[in-house]
């Protein structure tokens, strides 16, 4: 297991930021993309289960760590007892919401294990703050709010955001020169306000101009093109998208 605190620990905020969001894209594929295979592994007649993220993006299910105090924080544990007696979505929202927990005591403990001071401590606390946690990207609870406005620019065939600049924008005509109105920086404001607060359903990452995305018409959830392995030209050719978790779902009791 490469949970433990090896000799090349992370010392600065920078480093704690990088181990912190290695383990969280490992835990939210778990949640996320791997979920199939994350659901089959939390078996509940095995021993107490816990999930762990690693800072190369991995995750896995395994016992807890046999010594005592362990090196790091351990996750949950039996988070595989709770498996067959809740419906499956509020089950991965609770594993979310524990999720979180561990990865913020993995990163202050290390912030307390190297003697980050005050202003340290602050600054590595709103690096994180600015990403959404897992539990908002399994949940979806960080997009409630672009959902209405995503359905304005989700009516053509494949949804993808490649051509999301769209003809919706009304050009005024300036009254004169000096009150003219620069309407492709109105179009550039008014995309940038309409997908900032889009998360990627798969990474967790913020929505870029610059990149590919894809709707899921099942979650109603953005993904980037790469991170579900989908190109342009492919969803050109697709009536209606569904994401990896929602492929794979099937009806559980």
């Amino acid at each position: 297991m490469d949970g433990g605190a090896h000799n090349n620990s992370p010392r600065t905020v920078e480093e704690v930021f990088k181990d912190f969001k290695g383990r969280r894209n490992g835990l939210i594929k778990a949640l996320t993309t791997d979920v199939e295979d994350f659901f089959q592994q939390c078996d509940p007649d095995k021993e107490n289960l816990c999930l762990y993220g690693f800072p190369s993006e991995r995750w896995e299910v395994n016992l807890p760590a046999e010594e005592v105090p362990p090196e790091l924080p351990e996750p949950a544990l039996g988070i595989n007892f709770a498996r067959d007696g809740m419906q499956e979505k509020d089950w991965l929202a609770l594993v979310a919401v524990h999720s979180d927990a561990w990865l913020l005591s993995v990163a202050f403990y290390f912030g307390a294990r190297f003697g980050f001071d005050k202003a340290d401590r602050k600054r590595l606390f709103n690096m994180i703050n600015d990403l959404p946690t897992v539990f908002e990207v399994v949940t979806g609870a960080s997009k409630k709010q672009v959902k209405d406005k995503s359905s304005v620019t989700n009516h053509s065939g494949s949804k993808s955001k490649s051509n999301s600049k769209a003809s919706k924008i009304t050009k005024v005509q300036p009254k004169d020169e000096d009150e003219g109105l620069d309407v492709e920086e109105e179009e550039e404001e008014e995309e940038e306000e309409e997908h900032g607060e889009a998360f990627c359903g798969a990474c967790g990452e913020n929505y870029g101009a610059d990149e590919f995305w894809i709707f899921c018409d099942m979650c109603e959830r953005w993904f980037h093109g790469k991170c579900v392995k989908i190109t342009p030209a492919r969803a050109e050719h697709i009536k209606q998208y569904k994401c990896p978790s929602c492929s794979n779902k099937r009806a559980r009791p």
